[in-house]
């Protein structure tokens, strides 16, 4: 199994001085989150990654979780890493102070999860999901639901779930059959049954609270009549102390392709008592709150996926020998040269780091726009700048990333040979952990449609445009500097033939709905490309001005500046496939009749 070392030097670099957060942060009144502070989180966060949550990753794996009519149990190890932390107060450290939490930056958490999903993905889930609950019910809640919930659910004791998804409707949740009926006390009895949720059931915490989308009797059918429910798994009274056994029941655990420390569970609601979170057939509404966290979420994932491959792979590379380089002996002591100097290895390697650095560096802009949406002391000008751009790239970062991490931990096995198709060795359980990050919190296919229908047609290219003119600016201001001057010319192109196949995507469809349809999926990747791209062009910028100010480290700003050209060589041109397919339009994809799809 690879040795996971969290990637702090990385880290400090994409935050401090990448993103300058500690301007961010004083410019946000995060008074706490000093660099001194930041270090020493950071610090601890990697000794605890390290040391208690990687060591359980492949045996997790191996054992899986456990189901009885009882409880589910989580395989060894699980709970006392959980107790750890709980205890350590990792769950607290982004939530707010008035339910117990530390009140730090989202941010600064953001790379935590990294740290937690790449060491042990299916862990990571468990405390990942509560963060989406306490969300939800902080937006949407009222006030005796925020005392009845939020202050267990911020320390830990208490975890959450999402639960969206029933047999017969995935994706088209107007579709869902679960039924809520009020009670004469004012909470609503649901009955129905969700498949598909992960740490839908496990013995970490005392307590769970499903966050569930149902439809109220007399509710109109299809998306207007869905609405947002909190029931715990334990009943629980205003003081939010758990009570009786509420009827929630888990009616059995998926066997699946990856993360199989994590149960993912059928729930089942029979009279299960709930609380009405927001307003009636409002549910959808209330529930992207959750989805849009989770969205993020699962871009760290893909991440911390292609991270934690390239870790595995490079260390094998340095010490795997095979053959002798081209270019003559490397390595004369030994008989065969370390295989890092072959150039096809290189290429995975190089292809796993851009993706992973890059990936970090847009994760944690992300996650400072979501800083910007959660203090009251800015501007509203400045959250809806915010929430615009996020709009536009969460899609982008989720399907993207995770898209290329599949991608990373493929090549993380292919590294290895034969040794990585071998269990013992930990790189294809990364890809099998991976693939999920593909098709959960909305696949691949919807999120581009997500991208392309809603937010750049349905804002009219506004959305769009607000940023290509951002990255426009930042190549005009920059295009004379010595160290990206040649980059900036090059991703100025990407970014007008971008503009310019949005439009012509924008007038087809007018004539044929199919065009947007045939061409999201496409447009995304190449949508990622470019915006991983302007990622990397920054931190070239970046990485000169340090070393021109003499700072210490050059080697590290050195591979800076080698990785990106490695991506603008190497990888960014794979979107000028992406064009061309744009370019021939949905007749092909359409023109075969559903019968003549025969095997």
């Amino acid at each position: 199994m690879p040795e996971y070392k969290a990637p702090i030097r990385d880290i400090k670099f994409v935050m401090q001085e990448l993103l300058d957060c500690e301007s961010h942060y004083a410019h946000l009144g995060f008074e706490d989150a000093s660099l001194e502070m930041i270090d020493a989180i950071l610090s601890e966060a990697s000794k605890f990654t390290e040391q208690v949550i990687a060591p359980i990753n492949q045996s997790g794996d191996l054992q899986g979780c456990t189901w009885s009519k009882e409880q589910v149990t989580t395989p060894d190890g699980f709970k006392e890493a959980y107790k750890q932390y709980i205890d350590a107060g990792w769950s607290t450290l982004p939530q707010d102070p008035a339910y117990g939490g530390q009140g730090l930056p989202h941010s600064l958490h953001a790379s935590i999860c990294e740290m937690l999903s790449a060491a042990n993905h299916s862990f990571a889930m468990y405390p990942g999901l509560s963060h989406g609950a306490i969300a939800t019910i902080e937006a949407h809640g009222h006030d005796i639901q925020k005392k009845m919930f939020l202050p267990n659910l911020v320390n830990g004791t208490w975890t959450g779930t999402m639960c969206l998804t029933e047999s017969h409707s995935g994706t088209d949740l107007g579709l869902l059959r679960t039924k809520a009926d009020i009670n004469s006390d004012g909470s609503y009895s649901l009955n129905g049954s969700k498949i598909f949720i992960s740490a839908g059931e496990h013995d970490l915490s005392e307590n769970i609270i499903h966050i569930v989308i149902a439809r109220i009797s007399g509710s109109p059918s299809g998306t207007k009549g869905i609405s947002l429910f909190a029931v715990p798994k334990f009943n629980v009274n205003e003081l939010g102390e758990k009570l009786d056994k509420n009827g929630v029941n888990c009616g059995s655990i998926e066997h699946k392709m990856g993360i199989n420390a994590n149960a993912t569970g059928v729930i089942n609601f029979d009279d299960a008592k709930g609380y009405l979170i927001g307003e009636v057939n409002r549910g959808l509404n209330c529930m992207f709150t959750f989805m849009n966290s989770a969205r993020l979420g699962v871009a760290t994932e893909g991440v911390a996926a292609a991270d934690a491959s390239f870790q595995g792979a490079l260390s094998y590379a340095k010490d795997r020998l095979q053959m002798r380089s081209m270019t003559g002996v490397k390595n004369p002591e030994q008989p065969a040269d370390p295989i890092i100097v072959h150039p096809d290895v290189r290429r995975m390697l190089l292809t796993q780091k851009s993706i992973s650095e890059g990936g970090r560096a847009l994760v944690a802009s992300l996650a400072q726009l979501v800083d910007i949406t959660h203090v009251n002391n800015v501007s509203q000008e400045s959250k809806v700048a915010a929430e615009q751009r996020l709009a536009l790239l969460t899609p982008i970062a989720k399907a993207f990333l995770t898209e290329a991490a599949l991608e990373c931990t493929s090549h993380g096995i292919q590294v290895l040979g034969g040794h990585g198709f071998i269990k013992e060795w930990g790189m294809e359980q990364l890809m099998r952990d991976t693939k999920i990050c593909c098709l959960y919190e909305g696949t691949t296919g919807i999120q581009s449609l997500d991208l392309l229908g809603r937010k750049v047609l349905g804002s009219k290219g506004k959305l769009l445009n607000l940023y290509t003119d951002e990255i426009s600016s930042y190549i005009k201001e920059n295009q004379s500097s010595k160290g990206s001057s040649e980059l900036c010319a090059t991703l100025a192109e990407y970014v007008e033939l971008w503009q310019d196949m949005t439009n012509n995507i924008a007038e087809r469809s007018q004539h044929n709905p199919d065009e947007i349809g045939a061409s999201s999926v496409d447009y995304l990747m190449y949508s990622g490309y470019v915006t991983l791209g302007f990622m990397w062009l920054k931190m070239v910028d970046v990485a000169h001005s340090r070393m021109l100010e003499n700072q210490q480290d050059e080697s590290f700003y050195q591979a800076k500046i080698k990785t990106a050209q490695f991506y603008f060589d190497r990888i960014l041109p794979r979107a000028h496939g992406h064009a061309a397919c744009l370019g021939r339009g949905a007749k092909s994809t359409m023109a075969l009749d559903s019968d003549s799809f025969l095997f």
